[in-house]
């Protein structure tokens, strides 16, 4: 007997227990699962007021996008110019490049880029100041409130200007003025002006929106012609000045090829200022002109509504989730407290 027990080894002692599968699977506590009958239950169960708060958002964006008024987009194509003096200035770049450039005169050496810095110009507050003053169109930029197509006409808000007096009558704190200043203008235009430049091909489109189709196509027009004449006079004053710098500096070298390649600055100036008497586009030649747009370009009226009817339909679901189960909770709540 005893040495039954000696020969017992500690395998012998192991009891073995029969595991199940279902033993294997984990257990989750209901109260964490959400079921997904449970969710459309209690969205079904709050259907009317899904449907309620949706049609409220869509009636409230539906006049929310009639009350818009139509902006309309009028844009134009230009191309840049060709330089044609840039090759004759090229050409004497490396033989007298210094005192060129003492001259103010840009011989080609470097190659100055015309198209980005008209584009420059247009953004400038400079030009922007000249082209409000010139043209007057303050009025039209920061006061009017719709365009009516069976007159022609804009209507101006009557808070904020009087074009029977030519009177601002704006309600505004300092330092603001009833008068818009420039800076405040300039804020505005921005968000109606639009310039962009091909890459590849160099081409230039301008774009202007407002109220009125025709507003936005004659801004469009002297944008592009305030522009060619800016950059023309630019060019003129520069080669005046330079051509005056080149004669002093003749009379003053003895040295004959000296004088000879002035004479040729000479020359290449005079023909800056040719160019820049004959060209109407100077700087932009219009390859497609602005025309007076027959369809608005904002707003998109459609896309409003369904948006509103989303957010509404979105925003009803979640209130109806909310409510059933905080409701649901407070129910299993009461039923602990009363075990």
């Amino acid at each position: 007997m005893t040495d039954n027990k000696n020969n017992q080894t500690p395998r012998d002692n192991v009891q073995y227990v029969a595991i199940s599968p279902d033993m294997l699977q984990p257990q989750n506590n209901p109260d964490d699962e959400i079921d997904l009958r449970e969710l459309w239950n209690a969205i079904w169960s709050g259907k009317w007021i899904i449907i309620a708060i949706t049609a409220i958002f869509a009636i409230a964006s539906v006049f929310y996008a009639l009350s818009l008024p139509n902006i309309y987009k009028s844009e134009a194509l230009l191309a840049p110019a060709q330089d044609e003096q840039q090759g004759g200035l090229g050409a004497l770049s490396g033989q007298f490049g210094g005192l060129a450039s003492l001259a103010g005169i840009n011989l080609g050496g470097g190659k100055s880029d015309k198209t980005a810095l008209a584009i420059e110009i247009i953004k400038s507050r400079e030009f922007f100041a000249k082209f409000v003053e010139k043209h007057n169109i303050l009025p039209d930029l920061m006061a009017v409130k719709e365009w009516d197509l069976s007159t022609n006409s804009v209507t101006y808000d009557a808070e904020i200007y009087l074009p029977t007096n030519d009177e601002w009558l704006r309600q505004v704190k300092p330092p603001k003025q009833a008068k818009p200043s420039m800076q405040e203008a300039k804020k505005v235009f921005d968000e109606l002006l639009s310039i962009a430049k091909d890459k590849e091909t160099g081409m230039v489109n301008i774009s202007v929106e407002h109220y009125s189709p025709y507003v936005a196509k004659q801004w469009v027009d002297w944008l592009t012609q305030d522009i060619n004449l800016n950059m023309k006079s630019r060019d003129k004053q520069e080669a005046e000045k330079s051509i005056t710098y080149l004669q002093t500096q003749i009379d003053k070298t003895t040295i004959f090829e000296h004088k000879t390649l002035l004479f040729q600055l000479i020359e290449e100036q005079t023909k800056t200022l040719m160019f820049a008497e004959v060209r109407d586009e100077y700087v932009f030649k219009t390859i497609d002109t602005a025309l007076v747009p027959e369809l608005k370009a904002k707003p998109k009226r459609a896309l409003i509504v369904v948006l509103g009817v989303l957010l509404g339909g979105i925003l009803s679901v979640i209130i109806v989730l909310i409510r059933y189960f905080a409701s649901n909770k407070t129910t299993s709540d009461d039923r602990e407290t009363q075990r």
